[in-house]
Order: C-alpha cells, then sequence, then structure tokens
C-alpha cells in the first residue's frame, strides 16, 4: 500500500494546477486519472476551440501561447496539458480508476483497477449503460492499487454521460450523443438535436464540410445569450439562406433507420419526420456522482452538487475537498469553468498546507532565473 498526504483525482486543468500547488507547498500528493489527462477533451471533435482567450484557461503560471495568437483549439490544450504536467514532474497515474474510497481512521483507503478510458465519451457511456443494468462495467478487478491518503481532492469534472432523450431509436448505430470528425459526415443528411452551443457549433461545422444538416430545438427561437457570440450571426444567416434547416418548438418522438420524428412540444400540430443518414443527440451531460457516494458527500438540489463550504471547498465529509467544474454537480446551465475555477485551488491549499499560493504567478523555471 502506497501512503500519500493527499491523492488528487482527475488529471484535467484544474486537477493539474492542484497538483502543482501542492507540490510548490511541499505536500506529497499523487494524482489518479480513469484515462489520458484531459480525458474529457479527448472525446471532443477534432479541431473544437475554446469559448475563452488563453491567458484565461492557461494554469499553474505556465504561459498558454497558441499559433496566431488565436483562441486554443483541443489539440493545443492537450498539448499544453502534456507540457504542464512534464515540466513540474507530475506523478499522474494515467488510466486508473478509483473503485473503491472509504474513511480508515483519519483518513482515507483507496483501490484503483486499470481502465481502458477516461470519464466522457462512447466508451464511458457504455460503461454507465452497464451499471445501470446490473451487468460488469469494462474496467479490470485486478493489478489494482491501494492508496492511504491523508486528504483527497476531487477534480473530475461534470461532464461524464450523455443526457439521454429517452426515445425509441435512441440506441441506433447511426446516433451519437458526440459529434465525432466533421469529415465522416460528408454528404449525409444530419439531424442535429439540440440548441446550444454544441449543438449550433456542430451544426455550421458540418454545413461547411458539405453535410446536409437540420437542428431540431425544444424552443421556439434560438436562446441567444447561450450561443457564443461569433457563432450566433453566421447560424441565423445560414438558416435565413436555407442552407441550415431549423425546426422550433419541438421534440423528438421517434428516431428510425433513416428519419427522425420530431413533433410540437406543447402538443397539437402535426409531427414532421426529417431525412437522417446520422442524428446527433447534443443535449447535454450529467456528473457521475460515483465518488461522491464512496466518499459520502452530500449532493444537492436539482443538479445534484455536492455539498461543500466556499471558503475552504471542504465537502460535508471531513478531509474530502471538490474542485473546478465538479462543483457544480450536472449543470443544466454552466457557471462554474476553468477561469473561475483557479481560486478554488488557492483555498484547498490554504486549508490543506495553511499556507497561501497564487496559481496564476508567472512559473520560473531552472535555468529561466533572471540574473
Amino acid at each position: 500500500m502506497e501512503h500519500y498526504e493527499v491523492a488528487v483525482i482527475g488529471a484535467g486543468p484544474i486537477g493539474l494546477e492542484m497538483a502543482v500547488a501542492l507540490q510548490r507547498a511541499g505536500v506529497r500528493a499523487v494524482q489518479i486519472e480513469a484515462g489520458a489527462i484531459g480525458a474529457t477533451m479527448g472525446w471532443w471533435a477534432p479541431g473544437t476551440k475554446y469559448f475563452s482567450s488563453p491567458e484565461r484557461i492557461s494554469i499553474a503560471g505556465v504561459p498558454l501561447v497558441v499559433e496566431h495568437e488565436e483562441k486554443a483549439t483541443r489539440e493545443d490544450y492537450l498539448r499544453y496539458l502534456r507540457q504542464v504536467a512534464g515540466t513540474f514532474r507530475l506523478d499522474v497515474r494515467t488510466f486508473e480508476r478509483v473503485v473503491g474510497a472509504e474513511r480508515d481512521g483519519e483518513g482515507f483507503v483507496l483501490r484503483t483497477a486499470k481502465s481502458a478510458h477516461g470519464v466522457g465519451g462512447e466508451p464511458e457511456q457504455r460503461r454507465a449503460g452497464a451499471l445501470s443494468a446490473g451487468k460488469t462495467p469494462g474496467v479490470a478487478t485486478v493489478a489494482g492499487r491501494e492508496y492511504r491518503v491523508g486528504k483527497v481532492v476531487l477534480a473530475i469534472g461534470n461532464m461524464h454521460v450523455p443526457r439521454l432523450v429517452g426515445v425509441p431509436g435512441e440506441d441506433l448505430p447511426h446516433v451519437s450523443h458526440y459529434l465525432g470528425d466533421p469529415h465522416d459526415y460528408f454528404g449525409r443528411r444530419v439531424v442535429i438535436v439540440g440548441g446550444r452551443n454544441s449543438a449550433v457549433e456542430a451544426a455550421i461545422r458540418l454545413y461547411r464540410v458539405g453535410a446536409q444538416v437540420t437542428l431540431c430545438q425544444r424552443r421556439t427561437e434560438l436562446e441567444r445569450d447561450r450561443i457564443k457570440y461569433w457563432l450566433l450571426p453566421e447560424l441565423e444567416w445560414l438558416i435565413k439562406k436555407d442552407q441550415i434547416g431549423l425546426h422550433a418548438g419541438v421534440g423528438v418522438r421517434e428516431i428510425s433507420a433513416n428519419a427522425v420524428v420530431a413533433g410540437p412540444v406543447e402538443g397539437g400540430g402535426e409531427a414532421v419526420s426529417v431525412p437522417a443518414d446520422a442524428v446527433l443527440l447534443l443535449t447535454g451531460y450529467d456528473q457521475d456522482p460515483e465518488l461522491f457516494g464512496m466518499l459520502g458527500v452530500e449532493l444537492e438540489g436539482d443538479e445534484r452538487r455536492p455539498r461543500f463550504a466556499r471558503e475552504t471547498m471542504e465537502t460535508n465529509v471531513p478531509g474530502v475537498f471538490v474542485a473546478g467544474t465538479a462543483t457544480g454537480g450536472s449543470q443544466q446551465r454552466s457557471k462554474v469553468f476553468i477561469e473561475n475555477s483557479h481560486e478554488h485551488v488557492e483555498r484547498i491549499v490554504r486549508a490543506i498546507a495553511g499556507r497561501d499560493v497564487d496559481v496564476r504567478e508567472k512559473a520560473v523555471f531552472e535555468g529561466n532565473e533572471e540574473s
């Protein structure tokens, strides 16, 4: 059994920033990640761009430099996270999933197993489906490790499994909750269900690669305050020019091998059948509360947010902290992002190590000190 002062679970941006801050504070920590670092970004479509500017999503005082001074793509940011982890020589145990967690005296014992993938994406969706059906999920039960730790920081994110629509045909092979490589949709009739950023961005990108795109959304009008400001005018223009189809105020009733049937949300009126070679149900994602349950963390409200003290980020379970987007539960309206989670790291280090850190302070590396 290995012994550490702190275990950081999750190696996304805030998890990595947490590990760096603990290292700077002289706290011996181990980091455990079910997949690769930045696993959530791993299932984003190639070329997906961040909403925020590079300086707002940089971590640990390491500048995020992007070609042509643009906003970072998925590939830019994954490369950057590898740089941060390598620069600080973080001890990240990748493709290792926590399958057991319990209090032991004043600390905790964590049990892990090898994992074939991280959180999010279609493999995780299949795993969640197996769990809900009472089947054995795709995680090895051998060759795992045990850790005894004093404290646990949960930086597990919140986009773990898709929010299902719950209609016949949702499990057909041409239906997905994830946008793949846009190239694969060339020349195909694609129905996209959803009306927020992921759906809008997918619609525009697939139109550009030569797909015939139709959007179906429950709201009667576009959610102007929820769509990235540079995407909205382009979408509106494409709809006006009949380059992208729009059925508003409708809900999906059924998906067949070659069509999506949608009808008015308010009832009445006739349903429409929209031809479809591929269907993208981009209706949002929910957080997997499994680790919270193992550790006894209470969840509150409709979004099932973990209960924690804002000044320390410590949950109702002494010694268990939460950071990053994990604090928001299954956010219906996103309020927690990378850029407003840096303070979570500072609060946790202050609570654990009794000292202040500035996570945005410029990192100084060996050989780069000013003379």
